[in-house]
């Protein structure tokens, strides 16, 4: 397995120019991290200058790169307007075609969708339709250029079309292509799941990436409400080796906090060394935790 964490852990806004990405490599690989997760908005804008700058980082530093998507309502592949939905199938083909010049291997997210959802319309199967044919495009282009495409599991607060595992799964076998994955999250497994380790289990080859963190969002190993043996035993009983990143979110205040709704702040009133030092501890945490007995 190889371990990451989202881009904006430190940051209070979800902006990140090309050259912050470049620092945060650097931050990323003195604390010991494999992974950086960017934005796949932020990667669908920048230039191909950009993308060959930050890859050279990337081999400097031995720090592979992959690419997170929570997609804006205009790309909406499961919208009931077709010009939407063809509107997102280009988003997301741009988005493949510029990972490729980054040599990132996993885009992520709610890419079946919007996040996050505003439940105006909650037709699950006439969604599913929608979705799963735009999906089919989608993968088709990712099955060219070697991308895994990893669709995330959410909870029933930010979505209504894909809650658990085994409709993951379902949603993926309906796009029957090999690129399409699933994504869990312990956040959303938590709220979801009646066993967590047991949905990993459930997943089995169908799981292309991780995301972790404790059930309020702190960084694995903070308060131990998730069962971390476990979940660790079942990633190893399926032969996971891809992606384990975090997406703690500790600040308030800011468009970060306003998206995920903190409220209250979590890294109890941490500057950035101390920001430093708990996901180092995190990461040895998981590090630890995750190794194979």
């Amino acid at each position: 397995m190889k371990f990451g964490t989202l881009y904006s852990y430190w940051n209070k806004d979800w902006d990140c120019e090309p050259q912050e990405y470049a620092t945060l490599i650097e931050r990323l690989a003195g604390l010991g991290f494999d992974i950086l997760e960017v934005s796949a908005d932020h990667v669908y804008k920048m230039t191909e200058n950009e993308l060959l700058q930050l890859r050279e980082k990337c081999e400097q530093y031995k720090m592979l790169i992959t690419t997170n998507s929570g997609p804006a309502p205009e790309y909406d592949l499961a919208s009931a307007n077709p010009q939407v939905r063809a509107r997102g199938i280009d988003y997301f083909r741009t988005i493949l075609e510029k990972m490729v010049i980054l040599q990132s291997p996993t885009l992520a997210g709610a890419i079946y969708s919007y996040w996050p959802c505003d439940f105006v319309n909650t037709d699950k199967q006439l969604a599913w339709d929608r979705s799963i044919e735009a999906m089919k495009a989608i993968a088709e282009t990712a099955e060219n250029v070697g991308i895994t495409i990893a669709l995330e599991v959410l909870n029933r607060n930010e979505t209504y079309i894909m809650n658990t595992c085994e409709e993951g799964i379902a949603y993926c076998e309906r796009v029957g292509s090999k690129a399409v994955k699933i994504l869990l999250d312990t956040y959303h497994m938590n709220i979801e799941e009646d066993n967590l380790a047991q949905a990993v289990k459930t997943a089995g080859n169908w799981l292309g990436h991780l995301h972790v963190g404790e059930c309020n969002r702190k960084l694995p190993g903070m308060n131990n409400s998730i069962d971390w043996p476990a979940l660790g035993a079942a990633l190893h009983e399926i032969g996971y080796d891809k992606g384990v990143v975090m997406e703690p979110f500790l600040l308030t205040g800011g468009a970060v906090a306003q998206s995920i709704r903190v409220w209250r702040d979590l890294s109890t009133q941490a500057n950035d060394a101390d920001m430093d030092r708990y996901i180092g501890e995190s990461l040895q945490f998981l590090r630890t935790t995750f190794a194979k007995k």
